[in-house]
């Protein structure tokens, strides 16, 4: 099947799902000192997915507000928002906005820009379709996940710490894991 006629998956109709912050989640895992992972999360504020007649004619985004790092600790996180790192009175926010979604096996890839920290990488998130269901107060949802590996450094965050027995403090890859809950419109 090729990418320009795929089929939605079974169960997502056309039209807008709106984004339900509430039950989204974009969470992060970096490596620490070479030897244990910090793990982290950033709101999505709002976000669309705009389901076309087919895959090609499907559309997703998101803003995500990088003041809402949590990892834990007040002191990381204090750090995760000065200019060492975030800088989020400088840049507020970050979006992604897609460019492309089509099948990848059993599963999708959304193709599309990632905005951090002023910075506009294309990214690709391996995502799954995890359904649909009608919850109790009769909105219809659809649920997403969705991961994709980033280089802190493409993103113009470079602030690290050598450590004395070599190496570097905070490395320079990062997953992204997203749990994405949809509402039709």
């Amino acid at each position: 099947m090729s990418t320009a006629t795929a089929t939605l998956p079974t169960g997502l109709t056309t039209g807008t799902w709106a984004v339900d912050a509430s039950h989204t989640e974009a969470a992060f895992t970096v490596r620490h000192a070479g030897i244990s992972k910090v793990r982290g999360a950033v709101a999505v504020t709002e976000g669309t997915v705009t389901v076309g007649d087919d895959l090609a004619s499907t559309s997703v985004s998101v803003t995500l507000d990088p003041a809402t790092v949590s990892t834990g600790d007040a002191n990381r996180d204090g750090h995760l928002k000065s200019g060492d790192f975030f800088d989020v009175e400088k840049f507020g926010q970050w979006t992604f906005v897609s460019t492309e979604v089509r099948e990848a096996g059993t599963s999708y890839v959304i193709a599309g820009d990632l905005t951090i920290h002023g910075v506009t990488q294309p990214v690709e998130l391996e995502t799954e379709f995890n359904g649909t269901a009608v919850d109790p107060f009769g909105n219809t949802r659809a649920g997403f996940e969705a991961t994709v590996t980033i280089s802190r450094k493409d993103f113009g965050l470079t602030w690290n710490a050598a450590l004395e027995a070599g190496g570097v403090l905070v490395s320079d890859k990062v997953v992204i894991a997203l749990d994405v809950s949809t509402i039709k419109a």
